[in-house]
Protein backbone atom coordinates (compact mmCIF):
# COMPACT_ATOMS: atom_id res chain seq x y z
CA UNK A 1 0.00 0.00 0.00
CA UNK A 2 1.09 3.40 -1.57
CA UNK A 3 1.32 6.61 0.79
CA UNK A 4 -0.02 9.95 -0.55
CA UNK A 5 2.42 12.87 0.73
CA UNK A 6 0.63 15.99 0.38
CA UNK A 7 2.88 18.47 -0.33
CA UNK A 8 2.63 22.01 0.30
CA UNK A 9 4.14 24.79 -1.86
CA UNK A 10 5.34 27.85 0.04
CA UNK A 11 4.50 30.92 -1.71
CA UNK A 12 7.04 33.24 -1.60
CA UNK A 13 7.28 36.66 -1.25
CA UNK A 14 10.03 38.19 -3.46
CA UNK A 15 11.38 41.20 -1.06
CA UNK A 16 11.62 39.01 1.51
CA UNK A 17 14.25 36.50 -0.52
CA UNK A 18 16.77 39.89 -1.33
CA UNK A 19 14.68 40.76 -4.70
CA UNK A 20 13.36 43.97 -5.13
CA UNK A 21 10.44 45.00 -7.27
CA UNK A 22 10.68 43.49 -11.20
CA UNK A 23 12.88 40.15 -9.85
CA UNK A 24 16.24 42.52 -9.58
CA UNK A 25 18.04 41.55 -6.72
CA UNK A 26 18.37 44.23 -3.86
CA UNK A 27 21.39 45.43 -2.30
CA UNK A 28 20.87 43.80 0.87
CA UNK A 29 20.36 40.29 -0.64
CA UNK A 30 23.42 39.00 0.82
CA UNK A 31 22.50 40.35 4.31
CA UNK A 32 19.08 38.81 4.33
CA UNK A 33 20.26 34.96 3.60
CA UNK A 34 22.90 35.01 6.36
CA UNK A 35 19.18 35.44 8.72
CA UNK A 36 18.58 36.66 11.92
CA UNK A 37 21.10 35.26 14.29
CA UNK A 38 23.62 37.65 13.44
CA UNK A 39 23.80 40.99 15.58
CA UNK A 40 22.60 44.37 14.09
CA UNK A 41 25.77 45.82 13.92
CA UNK A 42 26.91 43.24 11.93
CA UNK A 43 24.06 43.04 9.58
CA UNK A 44 24.61 46.64 9.19
CA UNK A 45 28.35 46.22 8.25
CA UNK A 46 27.37 43.01 5.59
CA UNK A 47 24.94 45.47 4.03
CA UNK A 48 26.63 48.42 3.72
CA UNK A 49 29.63 46.19 2.06
CA UNK A 50 27.50 45.07 -0.42
CA UNK A 51 25.97 48.32 -1.93
CA UNK A 52 29.63 49.21 -3.89
CA UNK A 53 28.77 52.58 -5.31
CA UNK A 54 28.54 56.04 -3.71
CA UNK A 55 25.28 54.89 -1.73
CA UNK A 56 27.22 52.31 0.65
CA UNK A 57 29.93 55.54 1.36
CA UNK A 58 27.05 57.71 2.17
CA UNK A 59 25.18 55.27 4.34
CA UNK A 60 28.31 54.62 6.04
CA UNK A 61 28.67 58.24 6.97
CA UNK A 62 25.37 58.26 8.37
CA UNK A 63 26.10 55.54 10.36
CA UNK A 64 29.71 56.92 11.39
CA UNK A 65 27.67 60.46 12.61
CA UNK A 66 24.76 58.74 14.36
CA UNK A 67 27.39 56.64 16.51
CA UNK A 68 29.54 59.21 17.27
CA UNK A 69 26.66 61.52 18.21
CA UNK A 70 26.33 59.95 21.65
CA UNK A 71 27.65 57.46 23.39
CA UNK A 72 24.15 56.16 23.89
CA UNK A 73 23.15 55.36 20.92
CA UNK A 74 22.42 52.35 19.62
CA UNK A 75 21.53 50.50 16.31
CA UNK A 76 19.48 47.70 15.12
CA UNK A 77 17.93 45.63 12.13
CA UNK A 78 14.49 46.51 11.18
CA UNK A 79 11.78 46.46 8.57
CA UNK A 80 13.16 44.11 6.16
CA UNK A 81 16.82 45.56 5.63
CA UNK A 82 17.20 48.80 7.53
CA UNK A 83 19.44 50.18 9.84
CA UNK A 84 17.52 51.83 12.63
CA UNK A 85 19.45 54.33 15.22
CA UNK A 86 18.08 54.72 18.53
CA UNK A 87 18.68 56.62 21.73
CA UNK A 88 16.04 56.97 24.50
CA UNK A 89 13.44 56.49 21.34
CA UNK A 90 14.18 56.10 17.61
CA UNK A 91 16.54 58.94 15.71
CA UNK A 92 16.21 57.71 12.59
CA UNK A 93 16.57 55.04 10.07
CA UNK A 94 18.38 55.04 6.73
CA UNK A 95 17.37 53.35 3.56
CA UNK A 96 20.07 53.05 0.09
CA UNK A 97 17.29 53.40 -2.80
CA UNK A 98 18.21 53.05 -6.49
CA UNK A 99 18.88 56.97 -7.15
CA UNK A 100 19.24 58.14 -3.42
CA UNK A 101 20.06 57.32 0.33
CA UNK A 102 17.01 58.18 2.61
CA UNK A 103 17.79 59.49 6.19
CA UNK A 104 14.58 59.89 7.93
CA UNK A 105 14.36 60.94 11.30
CA UNK A 106 11.09 59.67 13.32
CA UNK A 107 10.56 62.84 15.32
CA UNK A 108 11.79 65.40 12.73
CA UNK A 109 8.70 67.02 12.34
CA UNK A 110 9.32 68.36 16.34
CA UNK A 111 13.22 69.47 15.95
CA UNK A 112 12.45 72.82 14.75
CA UNK A 113 15.34 72.30 12.08
CA UNK A 114 13.88 71.92 9.01
CA UNK A 115 16.72 73.46 6.65
CA UNK A 116 18.42 70.04 5.70
CA UNK A 117 15.43 68.15 5.61
CA UNK A 118 14.34 67.70 1.98
CA UNK A 119 11.50 65.60 1.90
CA UNK A 120 8.43 64.50 4.12
CA UNK A 121 7.93 68.15 4.84
CA UNK A 122 4.24 68.01 5.07
CA UNK A 123 4.34 64.97 7.34
CA UNK A 124 2.97 65.60 11.33
CA UNK A 125 6.10 63.67 12.72
CA UNK A 126 8.91 62.60 10.20
CA UNK A 127 11.01 64.49 8.17
CA UNK A 128 13.62 62.84 5.77
CA UNK A 129 16.63 63.70 3.86
CA UNK A 130 17.36 62.69 0.49
CA UNK A 131 20.74 62.20 -0.79
CA UNK A 132 21.60 61.84 -4.50
CA UNK A 133 24.43 60.96 -6.12
CA UNK A 134 25.76 64.18 -6.78
CA UNK A 135 25.28 65.93 -4.10
CA UNK A 136 27.28 66.69 -0.55
CA UNK A 137 26.59 65.58 2.34
CA UNK A 138 26.84 68.24 4.96
CA UNK A 139 28.42 66.09 8.05
CA UNK A 140 28.53 69.15 10.49
CA UNK A 141 25.15 69.70 9.86
CA UNK A 142 23.60 66.09 9.92
CA UNK A 143 25.83 65.52 13.32
CA UNK A 144 24.05 69.09 14.78
CA UNK A 145 20.67 67.61 13.48
CA UNK A 146 21.27 63.91 15.66
CA UNK A 147 22.61 65.71 18.65
CA UNK A 148 19.08 67.59 18.48
CA UNK A 149 16.98 64.84 17.64
CA UNK A 150 18.36 63.19 21.00
CA UNK A 151 17.74 65.81 23.27
CA UNK A 152 14.48 66.06 21.88
CA UNK A 153 13.77 62.48 22.39
CA UNK A 154 15.64 63.11 26.21
CA UNK A 155 13.16 65.84 26.95
CA UNK A 156 10.04 63.58 26.35
CA UNK A 157 11.45 61.06 27.91
CA UNK A 158 11.92 63.70 31.32
CA UNK A 159 8.26 65.02 30.44
CA UNK A 160 7.05 61.49 30.92
CA UNK A 161 8.22 60.60 33.65
CA UNK A 162 7.06 63.83 35.09
CA UNK A 163 3.68 62.62 34.39
CA UNK A 164 4.07 59.54 36.44
CA UNK A 165 5.18 61.24 39.21
CA UNK A 166 2.60 63.68 39.29
CA UNK A 167 -0.35 60.82 40.28
CA UNK A 168 -2.54 58.03 38.65
CA UNK A 169 -4.73 60.24 37.47
CA UNK A 170 -2.04 62.70 36.31
CA UNK A 171 -2.75 65.58 38.52
CA UNK A 172 -5.70 66.83 36.14
CA UNK A 173 -8.52 68.14 38.03
CA UNK A 174 -11.93 66.61 37.54
CA UNK A 175 -14.87 68.97 37.37
CA UNK A 176 -18.39 67.90 38.97
CA UNK A 177 -20.62 65.05 36.75
CA UNK A 178 -17.77 64.41 34.12
CA UNK A 179 -15.71 60.83 34.45
CA UNK A 180 -11.92 61.50 33.56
Amino acid sequence: MSQKVKVEKKRVHPRRNGEARGGVASAGAAVESRGARAKPSERIDEHIASIADWRGKVLATIRRIMLEADPAVTEDWKWMGSPVWYCDGMIAVANAHREKVKCTFSRGAHLGVDQLFNAGLGGREWRAIDVFEKDRLDEAALRRLVKTAIAYNRSQQKSKEKGKAVGADGGKVRRAGKKA
